[in-house]
């Protein structure tokens, strides 16, 4: 049985992650490869629902809750969406995954590291990316992009997203073979054959 390729993308809101995750599956498809693109939190099915509860729930939520219910929603996206992908020889694309936990409610909310670590490995069953891009860009950039709509995530303000940026750079030094950084405030076009640079490579 042929393995599948696991790729994730990451990075703040606003980074440009989404845009260059679908032109990648674009050029994918139209090259004969079988591709998922997914995302987390939000996968089709249960994490939807999840979703909902995660970025538009208007109550107070504990940095713990929180952590909870991303690796709640991770541990079902594994098991019942990736794995079987991954199984079927496809590539899968992901929009976010243990890394963003790692940044958001490690670095950024201040939760322990290594036990953000073993809950991460816990949820995933041990399942690692073949390749992370974090796509790196100033915060003052990326709200700028994200607008004045805002989600529950994405009103965390500046000195949370500050960490957060930290955080992706902290953990791409830390594992520099699976994580490689992309400067996002590049044009869409150079920042894509960037990527396509980087798939090749696989």
């Amino acid at each position: 049985m042929t393995k599948g390729l696991f790729i994730t993308f990451e990075g703040a809101d606003g980074c440009g992650k989404t845009t260059q995750i679908e032109l990648l599956d674009k050029y994918l498809k139209e090259n004969g490869k079988q591709t998922l693109l997914t995302r987390e939190p939000g996968a089709k099915g249960l994490g939807t629902k999840l979703r909902e509860i995660l970025l538009n729930y208007d109550g107070e939520v504990s940095p713990q809750c929180e952590s909870f219910l991303f690796l709640a929603d991770r541990a079902q996206h594994i098991d019942c969406i990736i794995r079987p992908a991954l199984q079927e020889g496809k590539v899968v694309l992901c929009d976010r995954h243990t890394d963003s936990t790692v940044a958001y409610q490690g670095y950024g909310r201040g939760l322990d590291l290594d036990r953000i670590n073993m809950l991460n490995d816990i949820a995933t069953g041990g399942l690692k990316p073949d390749l992370t891009i974090v796509f790196d860009v100033d915060v003052e950039t990326s709200m700028q992009r994200v607008g004045k709509e805002k989600d529950r995530m994405e009103s965390a303000g500046m000195e949370f997203f500050n960490k957060v940026r930290q955080g992706y750079l902290e953990i791409a030094k830390k594992e520099p073979e699976r994580v490689k950084v992309i400067n996002s405030s590049d044009t869409i076009e150079n920042i894509h054959k960037q990527v396509m640079e980087l798939i090749k490579e696989l």
